[in-house]
């Protein structure tokens, strides 16, 4: 990737809670947040792969299928942008979550407490 396309401006395609809701069991959702702020609250299915972390190697080792399109999330919708960038160069379907968690929780949306 560019360093341009590690830079959390910009737009990429995005979906609102709203429609992540009604998708929930046909889509497959990447969490780029890190590890502690997954555990505190997460949607349920979810992987967590922090956006640090957002190598080649770690994304092949989610196993995500490529006919199921993704969603990636973050807390403020500007860390999943990169990640939403390098998903796409990879071949997948993806979109970020729209507003982030922060959209989620606002809406009253389910999520996972650990």
């Amino acid at each position: 990737m560019k360093l341009f396309d590690w830079l959390p401006f910009g737009r990429v395609k995005e979906i609102s809670s709203e429609d992540l809701l009604d998708k929930l069991e046909s889509v497959q959702i990447v969490d780029v947040r890190t590890s502690a702020e997954f555990k505190l609250s997460h949607i349920q299915g979810a992987v967590n792969l922090p956006i640090t972390n957002f190598s080649e190697s770690a994304i092949d080792g989610l196993s995500l299928e490529r006919e199921v399109p993704i969603v990636t999330i973050c807390l403020s919708a500007h860390r999943s942008i990169p990640a939403t960038r390098r998903l796409k160069q990879l071949g997948y379907d993806v979109k970020q979550l729209q507003g982030g968690m922060k959209s989620w929780w606002h809406k009253g949306y389910p999520t996972v407490k650990r």
